[in-house]
């Protein structure tokens, strides 16, 4: 007896399946909009993930759900992160923060990176260079741009142990499970949480008085169109940027090197061709994106979703990375293709809430995995599948052990 469609939030979320959840992508698509024993609605297909994303009618904000027990994963204390909150809030956050970030105002704080990510990642690979084994998650992946967010937020390179620290404990209260959380999870989470803001606003107030080049005292000191953030304001942005700077990142390089080790003839092309590797890290974004799904979203009315009523208040799920398969949207899409042209992904999502820090990261990406692939070279795959992370929702693996081919 095949298992019941009202189940698959309960097994894509379920561990065991975090190595291969796409059959279980490709079962939620054929089976449309799908109510959960928790009274949650799945959506997998692209064109209604896309509209959902474009739509004012969904929240981002945890409060509108009718049944809020569930604790955040976005709010502590009294403010929350520009993530979780709905326009006005959210656009004033999100604008405040990109000035020190981007274009218009700062279009070249990520163009001067360059040289520092090309230098870190030689740095990093050349630690590995006579070694028999390496972890490509500990030795470089992880490494490589928590190094950079730090650094572009003005964290001393001392304290960069705490902050994995604490963003561990954060990333593991994200290992849902329909019904009853683990509280402990939770509790840890929140202590870490706010132990990072709280971090983050004694190093604001430090350059409150003694301003550098880093972005963190740009936000301190900007008084833009739109004012200068609280304190709260800035402890909550600036946790968000920390965690959200490098977490993703981490997975889009992981996952880059185990698709080129999984896929030789496309190893071997970029290899050859490094111009390619912005449109396979574009492809690596479609085929192995480094967040699965969106947990809290909320109809702020009745929709109508594929012709199933989703209600108000009720809990709704994106799956972005069941969507980045559909095939009534990308042609072969469970083939990777690195030279794929038509590719507009949910790896960063859509819409107004579009991942703040895409551009970093994706320079991260190509930098890092361009530096990589000559050095993959006579190495396999330790295991295949990896130990995975416990997250449904930042998926990737835990490590990536690689050693010489032929195991000599």
């Amino acid at each position: 007896m095949s298992p019941s469609p009202d189940t698959l939030y309960q097994r894509i979320t379920d561990y065991a399946n975090r190595a291969d959840p796409y059959p279980l992508y490709a079962e939620l698509r054929e089976n449309g909009v799908t109510r959960q024993t928790d009274g949650s609605y799945l959506v997998g297909t692209y064109h209604e993930i896309a509209a959902l994303l474009h739509d004012p009618r969904i929240s981002s904000d945890s409060r509108n759900r009718a049944d809020p027990s569930t604790v955040p994963l976005l709010r502590w204390g009294a403010q929350a992160a520009f993530i979780g909150l709905d326009d006005p809030e959210h656009d004033r956050l999100r604008r405040i923060a990109m000035r020190p970030f981007g274009p218009p105002h700062s279009p070249g704080r990520i163009d001067a990176l360059r040289a520092d990510i090309t230098r870190i990642s030689d740095e990093l690979i050349d630690a590995f260079r006579d070694k028999d084994r390496v972890d490509i998650v500990e030795e470089f992946a992880y490494p490589l741009p928590v190094t950079v967010i730090c650094r572009l937020l003005g964290v001393p390179r001392e304290d960069v142990p705490r902050i994995r620290a604490w963003t561990n404990e954060i990333i593991a209260s994200l290992d849902l499970k329909p019904g009853k959380q683990d509280d402990s999870h939770r509790v840890a989470a929140v202590d870490a949480r706010e132990a990072m803001s709280e971090y983050l606003g004694d190093l604001s107030d430090k350059r409150r008085d003694h301003p550098s080049d880093d972005m963190l005292s740009a936000l301190v000191h900007d008084a833009g169109p739109d004012g200068r953030l609280t304190r709260a304001e800035l402890k909550a942005t600036g946790t968000l940027l920390l965690i959200a700077g490098h977490e993703t990142t981490v997975n889009l390089i992981s996952n880059g090197a185990l698709t080129f080790l999984r896929f030789p003839d496309a190893y071997r092309l970029l290899r050859d061709k490094p111009e390619l590797m912005p449109r396979a890290v574009e492809e690596l974004l479609r085929y192995e994106p480094p967040v699965h799904l969106l947990p809290q979203r909320t109809p702020l009315a009745d929709i109508e979703v594929s012709d199933v009523t989703v209600p108000e208040g009720a809990p709704l799920v994106l799956v972005l990375a069941a969507g980045n398969r559909d095939p009534l949207r990308f042609d072969e899409p469970d083939h990777f293709d690195p030279t794929r042209e038509d590719n507009q992904h949910f790896g960063f999502g859509s819409g107004v809430h579009n991942c703040f820090g895409a551009p970093l990261a994706r320079v991260e990406a190509q930098i890092a995995l361009n530096a990589l692939l000559p050095r993959l070279e006579g190495f396999q795959l330790s295991e295949d599948p990896p130990p995975y992370r416990r997250s449904p929702i930042l998926r990737g693996p835990r490590h990536l052990p690689i050693e010489p081919a032929g195991g000599g």
